[in-house]
């Protein structure tokens, strides 16, 4: 055999090797920068985890190429040290910048910040969110929708620290946090009322306590079907501590994707009844309006009510203040940041005046009533 033939031999196998792990170092190089600059690998802590977890592939990216570099090009160990610096480089760039915006939402009106709230109550949060990013221009918030479930998980384990929900934290939860020395400051902020929903050709428009148990109980026969939103959501959680029900046993009772979904089919299915939350009736927006005008909600009687127990209530701010309509939850503020930076900026402002002026004029219930100036001119 040649020696020319062996050369060549050599010599396409140092290209597969050269490309292959040119290929490796592209994927090893991309997946640091991914964990340095995004926060789609590891969520962002504000401190120095990312940038070093990601410097740490990246250096290992460099050293396994340069060692390859070395085996089929006869690399100098010269370029592997440039290599290498150039990597170190820009490991501090990115820990310089990540510490530049840690610095950053420590102010109560800029920077950027994570918060984590239940779906249930988008609407209204997107509302104060928009009005705080308005009068705050170098404030971010980056909002997360999901259900109640994935919301209390994230919190508990610390990937998140500002969480809006329709529940206070449980003894243990709160225990969980103040041994982390973050103890929780929650604050109600707003009610909302659950609400049943019909279509505008249905004939039902009243219901009571009593049936809703029984219906959800399964002990009403019924051809409706029930549908509401998710079945890890909030709402799901409250109708069964409203009814004492662990596990609804109607067959006909199914889940959709969100309240949207659940205002729709309602408004397409005449034989159906949906429950949703009061926030999404009100100025709906464009790409649900419609189906809320083909929609009616249900009055509803608690028979066991002291003051009214022959009445039928439809939810409004003044039937939720004077709780006259029976189905009610309150919505809270729960921050575990243990400090005055951008989380806690938005969530004085959602309990201030103007933020309580805007859940009032959203159409449920704020847990303040914003006062009003009058000036009364004594000359006409």
């Amino acid at each position: 055999m040649s020696s020319d033939f062996i050369n060549k031999q050599k010599s396409l196998k140092r290209r597969f090797l050269l490309i292959l792990g040119a290929i490796t170092f592209i994927c090893f190089l991309g997946l640091g920068l991914m964990v340095i600059f995004t926060d789609l690998v590891l969520p962002d802590d504000g401190g120095y985890t990312k940038p070093l977890f990601g410097g740490l592939i990246i250096i290992y990216s460099v050293l396994r190429f340069s060692r390859l570099l070395k085996k089929t090009m006869m690399i100098n160990n010269s370029l592997r040290y440039l290599l290498l610096s150039f990597v170190v480089i820009a490991g501090f760039t990115a820990c310089n910048q990540n510490n530049s915006k840690t610095s950053e939402e420590e102010t109560v009106a800029a920077g950027r910040v994570k918060l984590i709230a239940d779906e249930s109550f988008q609407p209204i949060v997107d509302e104060e969110a928009y009005v705080f990013q308005y009068l705050n221009p170098k404030a971010t918030l980056d909002i997360s929708y999901q259900t109640e479930n994935s919301v209390l998980r994230l919190l508990l384990n610390d990937s998140i620290r500002f969480a809006i929900l329709s529940r206070k934290l449980s003894a243990a939860e709160e225990k969980l946090f103040k041994d982390r020395t973050l103890p929780p400051v929650t604050n109600r902020f707003a009610l909302d009322a659950v609400t049943f929903i019909v279509n505008q050709s249905s004939a039902d428009t009243l219901i009571t306590v009593n049936e809703i148990k029984k219906i959800l109980n399964g002990e009403t026969k019924t051809g409706t079907d029930i549908v509401f939103d998710n079945a890890n959501s909030s709402l799901v959680r409250y109708l069964k501590e409203f009814t004492g029900i662990k596990d609804f046993k109607l067959k006909n009772l199914f889940a959709v994707k969100n309240n949207k979904e659940v205002i729709k089919y309602i408004s397409q299915h005449p034989q159906a009844i949906g429950i949703t939350g009061f926030v999404w009736l009100n100025d709906p927006g464009k790409d649900y309006a419609a189906a809320v005008d083909k929609v009616k909600i249900v009055a509803v009687k608690d028979e066991n009510s002291k003051d009214a127990p022959d009445q039928y209530f439809k939810p409004s701010q003044t039937t939720i203040a004077l709780k006259q309509y029976p189905l009610v939850r309150d919505l809270f503020l729960i921050n575990c940041t243990g400090k005055m930076g951008l989380a806690s900026g938005f969530g004085q402002f959602v309990l201030s005046q103007r933020g309580q002026r805007i859940i009032l004029r959203s159409g449920i219930l704020p847990d303040s009533i914003p006062s009003r100036e009058i000036n009364i001119k004594k000359n006409l």
